[in-house]
């Protein structure tokens, strides 16, 4: 009697095989058509459309620590909905706004759209303050700052962008306090009445603060902020600092600073009578710091399910990888797109994918993450019946770039184990049991292993025999009068891939009793 051997039953999650012999050669597609659902941890990736025929992933953009204790509102208008994260503002919409999706935003992933037709009662976007709001009505403000990114359609006259309206109580009647952010002469106006106060006073300032040009159907960035220490309102554009007004008795750096007072009842409108998008509205009591306006400086990470190949030690053998790399222009929708198909995914302007695999015979324990080049082989030293993929997106070094992936193929191996034999019969004989069966139907037999045990369905109480390639075999020193149940699993050959057996799923189940003199008993 041959050496017993103990071998591990796994069962098949599924399986691809397309060979004959056992092992089948499989390819997995994610993305694409197949969509990107075995994608499960995104870190600073969305998923965009109107750049490929299918979705793609990419760089969502920056995004603000919406944590900041220094935020007061925050409207990244991401994911289609109003949400704050501070709760400071009730916010209350009508059926003329929108929201569009990447590439049509600036930042993230989403933006609103306005469709010009706001008017008293229908305002498109209403921000009524809550206690504790930088706004809130009787506020007494320091440092603020408020800005956004603004895309017109086609801005004309009398567009209204921003409004701030209260009521300010003086001498038994009450003063309209407002600011506006107007169209005029494809220029925005912001206008402050009655917004700065001197303290202990009634005496009130009205400023204007005017924006170059506005081109139409391209983003910019606009930023009002306040200095409360030197009494400076400046408007900076894009970066750069295009108007600017002192708050002050004389109106220049010398005279007594005047400082913004709400008066009851204050709320604020966005996008009345304005056709166009918005991105990232923010209010902040500080001045922001808007040294960073590219749309991608971090990188993101994508890591996928643990993907089941189906049995223990498959290989993969091929990686491949189809993207490209994506300009996102001022103006949205314009996609600057170049497509690189199955290639390295690394471009002249630094931006890259870099991708990752790792394997496992058990989904709870890892092996390191290997470096993986798309179209590129991949060792047979490497194999699991588990597979995990990461990829790591890293911006152009202008900040306005991105690389984006549409497709991930694996092809790979899958180990197969032969079906069971067939026909098995057990003849009881004085202290043993010979069993007999048709081989099994696969041409990859390595051999055969016998289970067997006193009870029904339980085999383990003995060890596994190791027959070897036969179709017979006779089990000595079993006890007489003993009923024992008996099935057989065929194992494959070992090949270049794997180099240990496999044993596949038992035959049907067999019973039989030694005696002294006995007839076989099979069921």
């Amino acid at each position: 009697m041959k050496k017993p051997i103990i071998f591990a039953i796994l069962a098949a999650f599924f399986s691809l095989s397309a060979g004959v012999y056992g092992i089948g050669e499989n390819v997995l597609v994610i993305g694409s058509s197949s969509s990107w659902n075995l994608i499960e941890n995104r870190q600073g990736i969305i998923e965009a459309s109107l750049i490929r025929p299918n979705p793609v992933l990419m760089l969502g953009g920056n995004r603000i620590n919406s944590e900041n204790s220094n935020i007061d509102l925050y409207l990244s208008f991401d994911e289609g909905n109003f949400t704050s994260n501070s709760g400071n503002y009730l916010i209350s919409s009508s059926d003329q706004v929108s929201f569009v999706s990447s590439p049509l935003s600036r930042m993230g992933d989403g933006a609103i759209h306005f469709r010009g037709n706001g008017r008293i009662g229908n305002e498109p976007l209403i921000l009524s303050p809550r206690p504790g709001a930088l706004f809130a009505p009787g506020n007494h403000l320091m440092d603020f700052s408020i800005e956004f990114w603004l895309c017109p359609q086609n801005l004309e006259n009398g567009e209204q962008i921003f409004t701030m309206v209260s009521s300010y109580p003086l001498n038994g009647h009450y003063l309209d306090q407002r600011i506006n952010c107007t169209a005029s002469r494809s220029r925005l106006n912001w206008t402050f009445d009655n917004f700065f106060f001197f303290p202990g006073s009634s005496q009130s300032l009205n400023i204007r603060l005017t924006s170059p040009p506005i081109i139409n159907q391209s983003w910019s960035h606009h930023l009002i902020r306040f200095d409360a220490d030197l009494g400076i309102l400046e408007y900076v554009v894009d970066g750069r600092l295009e108007d600017i007004a002192y708050t002050t008795s004389n109106g220049r750096e010398s005279g007594q600073i005047f400082f913004p007072v709400i008066g009851e009842d204050s709320y604020m409108v966005l996008g009345a009578r304005y056709t166009g998008l918005m991105d990232e509205f923010i209010i902040k009591n500080t001045i922001r710091d808007e040294s960073n306006l590219v749309r991608f400086t971090s990188p993101g990470r994508i890591e996928s399910h643990s993907i089941d190949l189906g049995f223990i030690d498959s290989n993969v053998l091929l990686f491949e990888a189809f993207g490209g790399r994506t300009e996102i222009s001022s103006s949205p929708g314009q996609v600057n797109n170049f497509y690189a198909g199955n290639a390295g995914l690394r471009f002249s302007d630094f931006s890259e994918i870099r991708f990752f695999l790792r394997y496992s015979n058990n989904p709870y324990q890892w092996g390191p993450w290997i470096p993986v080049f798309p179209g590129s082989a991949i060792s047979n030293t490497h194999m699991g019946r588990y597979v995990q993929i990461a990829a790591e997106f890293y911006p152009g070094m202008d900040g306005n770039s991105t690389p984006y992936l549409e497709e991930i193929r694996l092809t790979y191996l899958t180990r197969e184990p032969p079906p069971p034999p067939s026909q098995l019969t057990a003849v009881p004989q004085n202290g043993s049991v010979e069993l007999t069966w048709r081989s099994s139907s696969s041409r990859n037999i390595g051999g055969y292993i016998i289970y067997y045990g006193t009870a029904r369905g339980e085999y383990f109480s003995a060890m596994p025999i190791d027959v070897g390639n036969t179709n017979s075999y006779t089990i000595d020193g079993l006890n007489n009068g003993t009923l024992y149940y008996f099935v057989i699993a065929a194992y494959d050959r070992p090949s270049d891939y794997h180099t240990s057996p496999q044993p596949g799923s038992f035959s049907r189940e067999v019973a039989a009793r030694p005696l002294s003199s006995a007839r076989p008993l099979g069921y």
